[in-house]
């Protein structure tokens, strides 16, 4: 459990403040929009992971096209006549 706790950063957290803070939420936002804000956090989430992920895949892609455009083949051998 403290392992858990760590991996979220929320070490020096109790239970009790937890729920604390979960209630002052719940009074202040009321419980229908909860929902609202956490699918809209979710989805932010998620179009910030496809991004970067996108991100990635256009640095290796690019990454890979200049290593097979650099002029210099690796393993091709070069006709003499």
């Amino acid at each position: 459990m403290f392992y858990s706790l760590q991996l979220l950063l929320l070490e020096g957290i109790s239970a009790g403040e937890l729920i604390f803070v979960f209630l002052v939420v719940l009074l202040f936002f009321g419980s229908k929009s909860i929902p609202k804000i956490a699918r809209t956090l979710g989805r932010g989430v998620r179009q910030l992971r496809d991004a970067s992920q996108q991100i990635q895949d256009d640095i290796k892609s690019a990454a890979f096209d200049d290593e097979e455009n650099s002029g210099f083949p690796a393993n091709k051998k070069e006709n003499k006549d």
